[in-house]
């Protein structure tokens, strides 16, 4: 009985005494560790301690002054000699870089089926040929073009068995001529977001489901055939009790679950590429894959698609004489995986050959003109645009007039943006170089450094080479122009990529309706018009007048202003005061080098005191077997390696830049 109650009594004794050295040794140590790492650190002082004090002690009977210093320097050498772990484990694994036992636990299923997705991936990346890179080694002569032309390739046949994440992504990437060589964006254009349909009761029960009702109730008819079925959705034709002729876009059941998971791995592998090399870094890589899974996330909540479709209408309804049109929404009848709205009567552009063999040369200019003058309306006027439009998402009717289709995802620009891409438009139309560099510096993050003459004379190049008569332009001045930017480290922001990625797009789009447009010389001309616009006597006036109202209030304060401090110049009151470190950034980087430096002499000064008073044998005894010098040597020999471990700690957590 005796036994079992000392053992009792041992358990709560052991815990609270290595929960004491756990405190202790975060105390010392001045960072937040994670508890696991501190709790075994604690436990392994809490074991080494008693052996310690064992061999501390001498084998005779000693004082108990003696046997206490003793105890003292057994535990603050298990101290030591725990946190010199801690140290140690945060070099080699930093804290937070392994999930901690409650996150093991959650997400043991999310990991499990992360690690199956892994291992599909490699299957295809090994089947299609790219086992090479996911080894390191380098593709043998991926300097010459067939070589990426052969890579592409690969990488465009195991992007379309990857499933909807992995096309999406590669058709992104073919319009970011600015990231991609020619060969992968050649490629990746051909990348085609089509999918086998589900079957009618799939489309069904989702149906049921969204709405709340049977479909008797809502339609009149719904053709079980659907019109188009692709990777995320697909549409059947239907009438409503009303008689309207709609059309009802169902998403497939599961795929937001399939395009979480995989923009969970692709965030991941951003990030550490973004970690490991320097040019995830200066691509932004984290950032890049963020953006495109909101843009992925916003496409599959078709409420953002009902919203965009009656902003587009009412923008377009603007300017009715465009004969541009988009559908309808019902938005009673819309939700987060059903989108309902009207049927646009014409042929896709993919399709429409008959259609435009039967219209004249005149017409099909004009019918591609029109489309361009919607796309610079919505992009320069309005700030809100189509990102896609591709001969699939572009209708026209017998009578030359064209709809928009598929507006799950929207670019948006705010005013200065707006107005940054209407200088540099007129500036290419003008051929002035210097405008254009202006407006290019706008829109893009510029680096730190950066050589603006040699930018603009870049320019100029490039303004005189694909502005010349006979000169060859479209998508080889839009590959030139990426290239520019990206010799000269500009950063293209995701709103203003997106507005590049409209026009390379937009351009095989207007190729089809005519196949002699050129857009490039046709959109300087529409930047000089509307630059033209802009400087018109109505116009001009209206800007003046809104620019004299926002200037009206700092008129009037200023020649109060200019009287306060002529006054004080007269009276030699003038002074001029500068807060140093006024940013609290800037005060806590000082600050935080000021405490690692005094860290540093402080334990370098203790450790040489320390050193000093071991070596010198004499000095008063404390004890019969201690002396003073020896216990104040120890002592800052423990105070120096607590403030060097201090320092050391947070060199090693320190993010590494």
């Amino acid at each position: 009985m005796e036994t079992l109650l000392r053992y009792l009594l041992l358990i709560p004794t052991t815990v609270v005494t290595v929960l004491a050295f756990g405190a202790v040794i975060r105390r010392l140590l001045g960072v937040r560790l994670g508890l696991l790492r501190t709790v075994l650190a604690a436990l392994l002082a809490f074991l080494v301690a008693e052996p310690l004090l064992t061999s501390f002690l001498p084998p005779t009977p000693t004082d108990v002054g003696t046997a206490l210093l003793l105890g003292v320097l057994a535990i603050s050498t298990a101290s030591l000699l725990a946190m010199v772990v801690l140290v140690i484990a945060e070099v080699i694994v930093p804290d937070g870089s392994l999930p901690g036992p409650i996150e093991l636990w959650r997400g043991w299923r999310g990991r499990l089926a992360r690690t199956r997705r892994y291992s599909q991936i490699l299957r295809i990346a090994v089947r299609h040929g790219l086992g090479r890179f996911l080894r390191g080694q380098r593709h043998a002569g991926l300097e010459s073009s067939t070589s990426r032309h052969e890579l592409a390739r690969s990488v465009r046949r195991a992007m379309d068995e990857g499933g909807v994440t992995f096309v999406k992504l590669g058709q992104q990437l073919s319009t970011r001529r600015d990231l991609m060589p020619a060969e992968f964006v050649h490629e990746l254009t051909k990348l085609q977001d089509k999918a086998e349909p589900i079957p009618w009761e799939e489309v069904e029960a989702v149906l049921t489901a969204e709405l709340g009702r049977p479909l008797q109730d809502v339609f009149a008819v719904v053709d079980p055939q659907p019109l188009a079925a692709a990777s995320v959705a697909q549409v059947h034709a239907a009438r409503l009790p009303d008689g309207a002729e709609v059309v009802v876009k169902v998403q497939r059941p599961g795929i937001a679950q399939v395009v979480e998971r995989d923009m969970d791995i692709l965030l991941r592998l951003a990030r550490t590429l973004e970690a490991r090399t320097d040019w995830g870094r200066s691509l932004g890589l984290a950032n890049l894959a963020v953006g495109f899974g909101d843009a992925l996330r916003e496409e599959l909540d078709f409420t953002t698609e009902r919203d965009n479709l009656r902003a587009m209408a009412a923008a377009l309804a603007a300017s009715p004489a465009r004969g541009v049109r988009v559908p309808i929404p019902h938005p009673q009848l819309c939700t987060e995986r059903v989108l309902v709205m009207e049927r646009l009567m014409g042929t896709p552009l993919a399709a429409a050959e008959p259609v435009l063999t039967a219209m004249d040369t005149e017409r099909r200019r004009g019918i591609a003109t029109t489309l361009l003058e919607a796309v610079f309306d919505q992009v320069l006027d309005r700030g809100m645009f189509h990102v896609d439009l591709h001969p699939g998402n572009v209708l026209v009717e017998d009578d030359g007039s064209l709809g928009l289709l598929d507006l799950g995802s929207v670019g948006r620009l705010d005013g200065t943006t707006r107005m940054a891409i209407g200088r540099l438009m007129a500036g290419l139309g003008r051929g002035d170089s210097l405008a254009t560099s202006d407006a290019l510096l706008e829109l893009v993050d510029r680096p730190e450094d950066i050589d603006e003459r040699e930018l603009e004379r870049a320019l100029g190049v490039l303004i005189v080479r694909y502005t010349s008569p006979g000169a060859k332009t479209g998508a080889v001045a839009f590959t030139a122009l990426f290239r520019l930017i990206t010799s000269h480290r500009l950063a293209i922001p995701p709103q203003v990529a997106a507005v590049f990625r409209t026009f390379a797009t937009l351009e095989g789009t207007l190729l089809i309706i005519d196949p002699r447009f050129d857009l490039v010389t046709r959109a300087r001309e529409t930047g000089r018009d509307r630059v033209n616009e802009a400087l018109a006597p109505e116009r001009l006036r209206q800007s003046v007048e809104e620019e004299l109202a926002a200037l009206l209030p700092v008129l009037r304060r200023l020649p109060r202003r200019v009287d306060r401090i002529a006054d004080a110049v007269e009276h030699g009151r003038l002074s001029v005061n500068v807060r140093l470190f006024a940013d609290s950034r800037d005060r806590r980087v000082v600050t935080d080098l000021l405490h690692q430096a005094l860290l540093t002499v402080l334990g370098a000064a203790a450790g040489v005191m320390a050193v000093l008073l071991l070596a010198n044998p004499g000095g008063p005894q404390v004890t019969e077997s201690v002396q003073l010098f020896a216990m104040f040597g120890y002592g800052l020999l423990v105070v120096a390696v607590v403030l060097v471990l201090r320092v050391l700690v947070v060199i090693f957590r320190r993010d590494p830049t």
